[in-house]
């Protein structure tokens, strides 16, 4: 019988949380696996409100430290991945009976400061301030009511969270890590001072056994399961499970600015500019049970982000404007606060050192997982050796922009194929950044990017899916490389399904 293979690290959970340890892993020389029992980033990871920021609301209940270093984590993420994490301007509406004005002057200009601090890594703050607005129907009031009339503005990032995803996983296999999407961890035992780990082939139901010198449990809202089940542990701690719903309308206002509306319930739901022609409104706070229960939006959900947006647009949305939905369960720590709203966003690390290494990541934001992947490298050091930290100045693939702007690589793109439509050619950018020109390498016309699966996706991108971001399914390039699935018919759907079929 062959020896099982060996690594000095396998993570478990190939969401955000997972696939950045793994790149921060295999950067410092670690050889390294990354499992992950579905897609990548296909649970949390995916569903979130594809924000990059401090948390503004933190604020109010004195999370100070992580509002601090989501903020500077805003600004390395800025420049490590400009492709996929681009600024946003928020309005905020501003409602006396709600919140008074000063509390929210106060805020932003703790949120300002907080922002404006030297930050390690030479990244300091490159977003404007916050200002008070006039709620003009042509500008910052464009799509609500007319008793709307002053308001605030201040600047956070968007994220393409899935794809964030993917690119971390991208960079950790090409500085050797072992990355297997569709692959369980169906049991881990510590024997002779190592891990001896059991992976299932979802697909196939085949086993295979790796071992390991330290394990990350990342698996997000299936992380105290994991402990419970396959690790045979008792949880140290509890988890929330929370589902946050958003659904996707087609464009309610002109402008490129998000709106951060405040409901009586003191909760705020977000309408978010979304892939050019539409607005995606989000999010809800449900607790959950069990992560295996799913998560999908439910009509409740609907209707209450609905009302809530009907009370500051002049045009209402209904239930039946809503073309497409997500959900995600978000694992919060359990820190014992009773209101779903106040429980932290920070995360939690537990160690447990008798024997080979075991590290448990409870809670944590898409915003600070590359410093929650550094604090669990360094947890380990003491095992698997010291080895600098890197991964704050190095582009994630596609950002190595080289001092230009991402308009700037648009144009230059768009003067090297003058012959592919502008819009298209900007979409695979923000998608790819420079790793464009290996997709589309001699391709100078439509035709020449093989078949068109409809509403912009060809065999080219499709092909690269495949063969470089471990697609498989149509629903891996439609809702998570791509969000082509919004402009796809069902043939087409179709048709790539068929398609992706014959890559397998």
């Amino acid at each position: 019988m062959s020896a099982a293979p060996r690594y000095d690290l396998v993570v478990i959970g190939g969401g955000i949380n997972g696939a950045g340890i793994a790149r921060d892993a295999a950067g410092r020389g670690l050889s390294t696996l990354l499992c992950e029992q579905a897609d990548l980033g296909s649970a949390t990871s995916s569903a979130s409100s594809k924000l990059v920021h401090g948390g503004l609301r933190y604020l109010e209940y004195y999370e100070f430290r992580l509002v601090a270093e989501a903020l500077a984590e805003r600004e390395t993420l800025l420049a490590i991945a400009p492709h996929v994490v681009w600024p946003l301007e928020f309005v905020l509406p501003h409602e006396r009976h709600l919140r008074p004005a000063w509390m929210i002057r106060l805020g932003l200009f703790l949120y300002d400061n907080l922002a404006w601090r030297p930050f390690a890594h030479g990244h300091r703050s490159t977003l404007p301030k916050s200002r008070s607005v006039r709620l003009t129907p042509k500008c910052y009031g464009a799509g609500l009511k007319p008793g709307f009339e002053r308001g605030f503005a201040y600047f956070d990032a968007w994220v393409d969270d899935a794809r964030l995803v993917v690119l971390n996983a991208r960079a950790a296999a090409d500085k050797g890590a072992t990355v297997l999407p569709r692959m369980r961890c169906s049991g881990a035992l510590r024997s002779g001072g190592h891990w001896r780990v059991t992976l299932r082939d979802t697909r196939s139901g085949r086993e295979r056994i790796v071992e390991a010198r330290a394990l990350v449990n990342a698996a997000g809202p299936w992380v105290k399961s994991v402990l419970d089940r396959e690790i045979a542990m008792p949880a140290p701690y509890g988890v929330r499970l929370v589902r946050g719903s958003h659904i996707v309308v087609p464009r309610m206002y002109a402008g490129d600015h998000a709106y951060i509306l405040q409901n009586p319930d003191r909760r705020v739901v977000f309408l978010l500019p979304f892939e050019r022609d539409f607005t995606a409104i989000g999010t809800t706070e449900v607790p959950m049970d069990d992560p295996e229960e799913g998560a999908t939006c439910t009509r409740a959900e609907t209707e209450y982000l609905c009302a809530a947006v009907n009370r500051y647009a002049v045009r209402p949305v209904a239930p039946g404007d809503v073309v497409a939905t997500w959900s995600g369960v978000r694992p919060l720590f359990d820190d014992g606060r009773g209101n779903v709203s106040s429980v932290t966003r920070d995360y939690v690390l537990h160690v447990d050192a008798a024997g080979a290494p075991l590290v448990s990541v409870f809670g944590g934001k898409i915003t600070t997982y590359r410093k929650l992947a550094e604090a669990v490298l360094d947890r380990l050091a003491p095992a698997l050796g010291e080895r600098p930290s890197w991964t704050a100045n190095e582009p994630l693939p596609g950002g190595d922009f080289d001092g230009a702007s991402f308009e700037e690589l648009t144009a230059a793109y768009q003067t090297r194929y003058p012959r592919l439509q502008p819009t298209w050619l900007e979409g695979l950018l923000r998608r790819h950044g420079t790793i464009g020109a290996a997709i589309l390498g001699d391709a100078r016309t439509e035709a020449d990017l093989g078949r068109h699966f409809g509403g912009g996706l060809y065999e080219r991108e499709v092909r690269h899916l495949v063969d470089r971001e471990w697609a498989v399914a149509a629903e891996d390039v439609l809702w998570r490389r791509t969000k082509f699935g919004l402009r796809t018919s069902a043939a087409g759907q179709a048709a790539l399904a068929d398609f992706m079929g014959m890559q397998a």
